[in-house]
């Protein structure tokens, strides 16, 4: 059964204002000396203007976050598209423009490239660190005991350490060393003398002497 497409009142009303907004911004450009392309950029640029603050007006809203700059941008955005409806309902001669005007849509581009650049790079609030667990709901571990041995009686082991790790290239030139100084002494280097010439700390110097042939 085909379903019938029936027109939503809100959106057919929505269509018709913003195209009378798109024509009163066009003729209220080309007006002001902009002709050509550019007198149909401006309505596009004015009506990108006023949804990306609504965007970000919501999107601080919805996150409890500051919206007072959203809304100054949103505010400018309707000014121009008000101010624009006002202007060509024939309480301007668009045949003689005022030169304040002619300024005020010259510079509207540069307004709005800032407006939307601050909109969409807006730096976000850090995030809170997260907090640290209570001691208290932690488990607790026992150690086990021997028969008649306190447990705070049991020796503390030292955590274990891990072995650094040695690049190929280091231990192959630590090779080179070793060599020579078997060439020239006749004895094995020791490893304070290998730290000496790698300069290298002291656990290094001993995992690259483990590594030496």
């Amino acid at each position: 059964m085909t379903r019938l497409v029936r027109p939503d009142a809100v959106l057919v009303q929505a269509v018709i204002a913003g195209a009378l907004s798109f024509a009163h911004l066009h003729d209220l450009a080309e007006a002001a000396g902009q002709d050509g392309w550019k007198a149909w950029a401006y309505p596009v640029s004015v009506d990108l203007l006023l949804v990306a603050a609504w965007h970000r007006l919501r999107s601080l809203r919805d996150a409890g976050e500051p919206s007072r700059s959203a809304w100054s941008w949103f505010a400018v955005a309707l000014a121009a598209s008000l101010g624009a409806n006002v202007a060509t309902a024939g309480l301007l001669d668009l045949r003689d423009v005022p030169d304040w005007l002619r300024i005020l849509v010259a510079g509207w581009p540069a307004l709005a490239f800032l407006g939307g650049t601050l909109l969409v790079h807006r730096p976000t609030s850090p995030s809170a660190p997260e907090p640290l667990p209570d001691p208290a709901t932690l488990p607790v571990v026992e150690r086990e005991t021997e028969p008649g041995v306190q447990a705070d009686e049991l020796p503390v082991l030292p955590a274990a350490v891990p072995a650094p790790t040695v690049p190929p290239a280091l231990v192959a030139h630590a090779q080179k060393i070793a060599d020579d100084h078997r060439t020239r002494t006749g004895s094995d280097i020791d490893t304070e003398t290998l730290r000496a010439r790698l300069g290298v700390p002291s656990p290094m110097a001993e995992a690259i002497a483990a590594q030496l042939a």
